[in-house]
């Protein structure tokens, strides 16, 4: 059933392999940390997400497998945005006002990121699934070490 739900996850958000197809979609906040940085890379060196781009109106109290609520794309060797991956993301306060545990899909239970974040933002889950971009930590793990906001395979 996991592969079979990241097939559509997959068919679902192939358009998106074109930016433009993401942002027509409502996919139009280029997210940035409170630094003002939007290519995320983690400062400890355990690799890179990319470039966030969320889309509001699916920032709600659910998840559903086949609309994210961001998709992620890295600057490719000749400095064109890739897409390759995704993540879930809902609001601590939102989720647990109706459900009893952490929001989970694919059989991945969502990692909760606390309040006083880089984002400035309140609590919240999140889950990423690295479907165009093999992950050598894993395809739910954060951060990706093959993923690079210089673009030339090595994270920044």
């Amino acid at each position: 059933a996991g592969q079979s739900s990241l097939a559509g996850l997959r068919n679902a958000t192939a358009a998106f392999h074109s930016l433009a197809a993401a942002q027509a979609a409502g996919y139009t906040v280029e997210v940035a940390d409170l630094a003002g940085i939007t290519c995320i890379a983690d400062p400890n060196g355990a690799g890179t997400m990319g470039i966030h781009y969320l889309n509001p109106s699916l920032l709600d109290d659910t998840v559903n497998a086949t609309t994210p609520e961001l998709v992620i794309y890295a600057p490719g060797p000749d400095g064109r945005l890739q897409l390759v991956a995704v993540e879930y993301l809902v609001l601590q306060a939102a989720w647990d006002a109706s459900n009893p545990s952490p929001p989970a899909l694919f059989g991945e239970e969502f990692h909760l990121t606390p309040a006083g974040n880089r984002y400035g933002l309140p609590a919240f889950y999140e889950l990423h699934a690295w479907v165009w971009q093999p992950n050598p930590s894993g395809m739910f793990y954060e951060w990706n070490p093959r993923i690079s906001c210089s673009g030339n395979g090595e994270p920044a």
